[in-house]
């Protein structure tokens, strides 16, 4: 799902900053007994700053003698070193939740489940990475824990095939929808997003606009900028290939204006303003969209892979090749 690996960082759960983490928090919480909600301290566009975080808890994790919290802990510190693509380091924080597994509960079990799941999804263990993802949504319908059912159910879509991976998010959705645990609901956002991309994966480009739409209401009432102004690619990038090129065109460059003043870069938005712009046969222009494009992308380990596209952005972008003075 290529729409996906773009705004991964996004579109799995609500952003959430934590810019008002304060180093000495844990020894706060220390003095008052009370440990730290440390799901709240996730920053997944910065997964380096989030493990560092995460770490500063574990010495008073360690004094709790709370076991399941300190395996929970080290599930996340995985999650943060499996989006750095540090997956031996993940793995080996996940041996050690393992041999805390017999004294913990069953939500730490989950947890463990889909943090080694998603070790092996994002280093290429797909086949792996499904049957935790099923052992973990297993798991969390039965002990009520609709929270992590949705996301075991939205990581299962991920890794399945993609005459599958309707079923799956529809399936997580319909938990989304009804439940009454207001962090399971808290999904909805992500959930019509990964739809939008199976839809468009398969070429229906109209009910692909219709879940990116719902995306970006939903986005637009959480109030996230973040996610809203993702939400705003996704319409804008479909509306682009349905044909309607000069609204999409023009959607993009009020994201790059806001991005500009913001003081941000987009590789992605840069290569949709380049793609409006070869469409509508402004190829002079578009040829300096597609260089700076490059030379965002080129540099972002989510897109590495995909050596098609770069060189198809270094072609046309004409990057590298000397230009007439």
């Amino acid at each position: 799902m290529a729409g996906l690996e773009i705004f991964h960082t996004a579109f799995y759960t609500n952003r959430l900053q934590a810019s008002a983490w304060k180093v000495g928090e844990s020894e706060k919480a220390k003095g008052t007994g009370k440990l730290p909600d440390f799901d709240k301290l996730w920053d997944y566009s910065h997964p380096d700053a989030s493990e560092r975080r995460f770490r500063e808890l574990l010495p008073a994790a360690l004094d709790s003698l709370d076991i399941s919290y300190l395996a929970q802990l080290l599930t996340q510190i995985a999650r943060a070193e499996g989006l750095q693509r540090k997956f031996q380091d993940a793995h080996k924080t996940l041996d050690r939740v393992d041999k805390a597994l017999p004294k913990s509960d069953s939500r730490t079990l989950v947890r463990y489940l889909l943090e080694r799941g998603r070790v092996y999804n994002s280093s290429g263990s797909v086949e792996d990475a499904k049957r935790l993802f099923l052992q973990a949504f297993d798991l969390a319908v039965k002990s009520k824990e609709e929270f992590y059912a949705v996301d075991a159910a939205h990581m299962v879509a991920i890794a399945e095939s993609p005459e599958n991976q309707l079923e799956w998010n529809l399936r997580a959705l319909d938990l989304a929808e009804n439940s009454a645990d207001e962090r399971a609901r808290g999904w909805k956002g992500s959930l019509y997003n990964n739809l939008g991309w199976t839809y468009f994966d398969q070429g229906n480009y109209q009910e692909a606009l219709f879940m990116f739409e719902k995306a970006l209401d939903y986005r637009t009432q959480q109030g996230d900028p973040v996610n809203v102004g993702t939400a705003r690619w996704c319409v804008a990038k479909t509306l682009r290939v349905m044909g309607h090129t000069e609204e999409a065109l023009e959607m993009q460059q009020q994201l790059f204006e806001e991005y500009q003043s913001a003081g941000k870069k987009s590789g992605v938005v840069y290569e949709e303003i380049a793609e409006c712009m070869l469409v509508l046969g402004r190829e002079t222009e578009a040829e300096g969209w597609f260089a700076a494009a490059y030379n965002e992308l080129s540099r972002d380990p989510t897109v590495a892979n995909d050596r098609d596209r770069l060189a198809r952005l270094k072609d046309l972008g004409k990057v590298g090749l000397q230009r007439p003075s």
